[in-house]
């Protein structure tokens, strides 16, 4: 029988959306302005999913051309779909081996994605081969073990019910989401004057309901845990979340989510 970490998916945008996919942008927007590439230059995103730091990278930052690239095709089409820009083009492909000359981009980024990656190593390797010497390759990754406070507020819970799903803790599991271990990875890949930082938002739901949907989409490891379980664990860990999430008067939840920034000149 297989464990939920084996039935983990990444494939639904309109399942990503409301799960993550909206808490991206405004960390994409904060990344993106904290790389400050001048205009005019040719950005790769690995690892694109839905296409979150596509949007701000094309609204914020003036390419002149961006290549997107995700090994999922649900994903690639639902960017495609939502991103209708000449200068954009998505391609299905994997981080550890990017479908691009070397040399080809000014910028190489990858949002929310290097964890998921089997070797981040070569992964990050592919980001700087793909960009010419000197240029800017970043990348930004969940806080999970703390600072992504809808996701630590749902393992904390499900750990409590449920001693098995600690081994499924994205705090737990992806070692390499905090400074420390993101730095060390840069440089590993051979980049040079790498910088680490937070990217901390807000992340406010309307009420329960707006909190808990996502986790029945099934896209990601947590939502994949939710509906792993039968009826009565389900309603169980949603009593439980429920009782902990610190809810306002007018039924309102407001929360925080944090990320780790990293960047590096080739």
């Amino acid at each position: 029988m297989s464990s939920p970490a084996d039935q983990e998916v990444w494939a639904s945008g309109d399942a990503y959306e409301p799960y993550v996919g909206r808490w991206s942008r405004p960390i994409a927007r904060e990344f993106v302005q904290w790389l400050a590439a001048p205009p005019s230059r040719r950005w790769l995103d690995v690892g694109c999913g839905t296409g979150a730091l596509c949007e701000v990278i094309l609204e914020k930052a003036s390419p002149i051309e961006l290549v997107a690239v995700d090994p999922s095709n649900g994903y690639i089409e639902f960017a495609r779909e939502h991103l209708a820009d000449g200068r954009a083009q998505f391609l299905i492909g994997d981080a550890e081996r990017i479908p691009v000359g070397s040399g080809a981009f000014d910028v190489s980024v990858a949002g929310l994605v290097l964890n998921f990656v089997s070797n981040p190593v070569r992964g990050v390797t592919e980001m700087a081969r793909a960009v010419g010497r000197g240029c800017l390759v970043g990348a930004y990754v969940w806080d999970y073990a703390e600072g992504m406070q809808m996701m630590r507020h749902f393992w904390d819970a499900a750990a409590e019910l449920d001693p098995a799903a600690r081994a499924l803790d994205e705090g737990r599991r992806f070692e390499l989401c905090n400074p420390d271990a993101l730095g060390a990875l840069f440089e590993t890949a051979g980049l040079r004057e790498v910088e680490v930082r937070p990217i901390d938002i807000p992340t406010r739901f309307r009420d329960f309901d707006d909190y808990w949907s996502p986790f029945l989409g099934g896209d990601g490891p947590a939502p994949s845990y939710a509906m792993s379980l039968d009826d009565e664990g389900r309603d169980a860990l949603r009593e439980r979340l429920g009782a902990a999430l610190p809810t306002g008067a007018d039924g309102s939840i407001h929360l925080s989510a944090r990320a780790w920034a990293v960047r590096g000149l080739k």
